[in-house]
């Protein structure tokens, strides 16, 4: 919104050049009817009077200075109905300063006066001649005129300087003056004529003992302010001479298609003439050719002594509007305080007690048409001004105390709208060149608010919060189709984001939530979270050096040094089932958090993966997973790793409670843990199913590892039983009920190797079940180099021994291989 107190400025000055002349020519008129008529022309005047060939002069001197001088070319002495009056024709009055110069001159054709009712009118018109005094202006008379005069910078000083240095003509008519009362009026129009332009009036009245001047009704003045024209009306004009004020009823100033109204003003000047204060009531406004206004039912304005604008008051409901290049601004406050540099430039407004501030704002392209709504809520506000030219101001920046809020909606077309909010203790906002709100700044509790089109609602808090707003017509469109505001903000001191997605067939979702040091948001949707940065969504926390959040998807990418727990979904998050369900938390095997450990990881909302890449370690309890790439899906339920490098693969530890020991009695065995190690090309765990697949791929096969026993396959399948479901104390370990190899196996044991095609083991029995195809069936060969087959082998690792199946037998040799 642009607009200038210029204009407001002009309202008091033109209304000061009217008084000096219309108060000008009444005091002479005054002046010279109280002398000329209070002793009873012309015999009762004492007056030396000369007879001249064209006819009478009048002369009046106190102390040898000449006060005035009356021309006549003739006097009558008529009688009336009975009564006795006196006629001068072709009269002349010249009034004279204390110094004995000219200064006004009053001719009309006829004068009549009524000596017994002390009244007298001028016949017909009259015209007033007002030249240079060499006292002071008439609108402040204690003032010397070197003081007025001389004092260049005011414009107040300067208006009256050039309306006393030039002649100033005058004409009415129907003048009349009352001896008694001191009165002088007439009802007939007033005009006037100077060099800046020209006024009138319809109707005015002097009072000489009070000192009140007043213009009855339609008083215009038409002057020049530099080149460009000013226009003021009012209805009505008073002048009190002691108390050196100006009152206006209905008051305004047309200047460069802007206007100013006052309902009711009142104006004061000091003692050299300049512009002291003014009080407007009954309603005060300010329209700008620039779309603004200004509006008040009471307004107060300090001048300083150059008569330029200084402070201003307004109060009992402000409200600022604007309206320019589709942009609509409506602001209200109870009060506005205005504060003005040197020159009467406009340089900073106060508003308190409830500010609250509505801009709405349409831009049309090509690719749709943008609107965007903005409300600014403050308990104080101070607004800054820069000079814009061409006497104009506008807006440079908005600063809220003491709780803001600032809401904004941006729409394209019809697509979903995207709402959002920001609130702080203390908000500063600044303005672009075009009058756009620019950027802003929140300090202590900021908070912004978020609504995707999607529903997704996110709020980003802290200390310090630096947000660099788009303009409606550059506004990037989202994926979805709303509208973006903020293109790029930072968030300094315990910055807390958080996401909550919309319920989904009912159901909640979980929330996700970050916290950091500091933040930075770019303008392509991505939240960057630095100082110590830690995410939780739903049962999973994740630290790292840098974490970055897309406020459109809410998927969470971290980037070194990741550190994650997993402990599973809350009940009803929508990501899985909480612990406290059949024990399924998607962690592998055991009971308990599961923890990873990574150079970087992936969050996506959607699906709700968590991808860990770079050295990523999976563990829980004893069980672990180490591999280049893992997975985990919240959602499923399930846990992959993958390596696609030979030297790098994916290697999983599992700790089981029946895993034999050799050299030890069958009841240690069963009741001392052992581990079991798996590598491979990559992995994929089932919580639902409790089922761990391990495939060769890259690595070329898989190798697994137990106390007992080494095992190299294409394949490897890993069967776990459910936690606390196995012979671990209070179900501390995990188990493995049954392990399945298959694809070119090969197993060592115990100094044994065997080759097949399948090798399966199971927990509860301690039995490896070594088989093959009918072509290639399995062969075990010991320490010995003998060498044994069938169409099953088993070995069991509780006891040692090897049995043979097969042709519907079954024979057990029991073998005790060197250690």
């Amino acid at each position: 919104m642009r607009f200038t107190i210029e204009r407001l400025r002009t309202l008091v000055l033109v209304a000061a050049v009217l008084l000096v002349i219309a108060l000008g020519a009444f005091l002479g008129i005054a002046k010279f009817k109280n002398r000329f008529i209070r002793k009873d022309l012309p015999s009762k005047l004492g007056l030396n009077i000369q007879e001249e060939a064209n006819g009478f002069v009048y002369s009046h001197e106190v102390r040898g200075h000449m006060l005035y001088k009356i021309r006549a070319s003739k006097q009558v002495q008529l009688k009336r109905d009975g009564k006795v009056f006196l006629q001068l024709h072709d009269v002349n009055i010249e009034l004279y300063a204390a110094d004995g110069s000219r200064v006004d001159r009053i001719a009309g054709d006829e004068f009549e006066y009524d000596p017994n009712k002390g009244m007298a009118r001028a016949v017909g018109p009259v015209e007033i001649t007002l030249t240079k005094p060499t006292v002071a202006p008439a609108i402040a008379p204690k003032a010397s005129a070197s003081q007025a005069i001389s004092n260049k910078s005011g414009s107040l000083a300067s208006a009256a300087q050039t309306a006393a240095s030039g002649e100033i003509h005058v004409k009415t008519s129907g003048l009349i003056f009352d001896r008694n009362s001191g009165e002088a009026s007439t009802n007939e129009k007033v005009e006037f004529n100077l060099a800046q332009g020209s006024g009138s009036a319809i109707g005015a009245k002097y009072d000489a003992h009070d000192g009140l001047l007043a213009l009855d009704h339609a008083v215009q003045l038409n002057v020049q302010r530099g080149s460009d024209p000013v226009a003021l009306s009012a209805q009505h004009a008073v002048f009190q001479r002691d108390d050196q004020t100006c009152e206006l009823q209905v008051a305004t100033v047309h200047y460069r298609e802007d206007v100013s109204n006052a309902q009711q003003a009142k104006v004061y000047f000091r003692d050299d003439g300049s512009a002291d204060r003014l009080d407007a009531t009954k309603g005060f406004s300010l329209t700008t050719s620039a779309g603004g206004r200004l509006s008040a039912p009471t307004a107060t304005l300090n001048f300083d002594e150059h008569s330029q604008p200084s402070h201003g008051h307004l109060q009992d409901g402000v409200t600022i509007d604007s309206a320019k290049n589709g942009r609509h601004i409506h602001g209200t406050s109870p009060t506005m305080e205005l504060a003005f540099a040197r020159q009467g430039e406009l340089r900073n407004a106060h508003l308190e007690r409830g500010v609250q501030i509505v801009s709405d704002e349409e831009n049309g392209s090509e690719k749709g048409t943008v609107r965007a709504h903005r409300t600014w809520i403050s308990p104080v506000a101070d607004v800054a001004f820069r000079n814009a030219g061409k006497n104009k101001v506008e807006l440079v920046s908005i600063h809220g105390t003491g709780g803001v809020t600032v809401e904004a909606v941006s729409q394209r077309s019809n697509a979903p709208a995207a709402p959002e909010k920001m609130s702080a203790d203390d908000v500063m906002g600044v303005f672009g060149p075009n009058g756009s709100l620019s950027s802003l700044t929140g300090k202590g509790h900021t908070t912004i608010t978020e609504t995707t089109p999607t529903g997704t609602r996110q709020t980003t808090s802290g200390d310090v919060l630096v947000a660099h707003l788009k303009a409606p017509e550059a506004a990037k469109q989202s994926r979805t189709g709303g509208e973006t505001q903020i293109e790029s903000a930072t968030v300094d001191g315990n910055v807390i984001l958080t996401q909550q997605p919309p319920a989904k067939a009912g159901v909640a979702q979980s929330e996700l939530r970050a916290t950091a040091n500091h933040a930075d948001y770019d303008n392509a949707g991505q939240l960057h979270l630095t100082g110590n940065p830690r995410v939780t969504d739903g049962g999973l926390q994740l630290t790292a050096d840098k974490l970055n959040v897309s406020q459109e998807s809410g998927d969470a990418f971290a980037l070194g040094n990741v550190k994650a727990t997993w402990t599973g979904d809350a009940s009803g998050s929508g990501s899985g089932t909480s612990p406290g369900k059949s024990g399924m938390t998607g962690n592998f095997g055991v009971q308990g958090p599961a923890h990873v450990v990574a150079q970087q990881a992936e969050l996506q909302r959607s699906t709700g993966a968590a991808t860990f890449k770079g050295g990523a370690r999976l563990w829980q309890q004893g069980n672990s997973v180490l591999a280049p790439v893992i997975v985990l899906d919240r959602t499923r339920q399930t846990l992959t790793a993958q390596s696609k490098d030979s030297k790098n693969p994916v290697q999983v530890t599992l700790v089981s409670a029946t895993a034999a020991i050799p050299g030890k009695q069958s009841a240690q065995k069963r009741n001392e843990p052992s581990v079991i190690s798996v590598r491979g090309g990559d992995l994929k765990y089932s919580s639902a199913e409790r089922k761990a697949v391990m495939r060769a791929g890259a690595v070329g096969s898989v190798v697994s590892s137990t106390a007992d026993a080494t095992t190299t396959s294409n394949e490897l399948e890993l069967i776990l039983l459910a936690p606390g479901n196995h012979a671990g104390k209070d179900g501390a370990p995990g188990q493995v009920d049954r392990m399945t190899s298959t694809g070119h196996v090969q197993i060592s044991s115990e100094g044994r190797r065997g080759v097949g095609e399948q090798l399966v083991y199971t927990s509860d029995t301690g039995n490896y079940v070594l088989t093959g195809t009918a072509a290639a069936p399995p062969r075990l060969t010991d320490a010995t180099r003998r060498t044994v087959t069938g169409q099953a082998l088993i070995f069991n690792s509780r006891d040692d021994s090897v049995s043979i199946e097969g042709d519907g037998r079954k024979t057990t040799t029991v073998t005790t291989a060197p250690k």
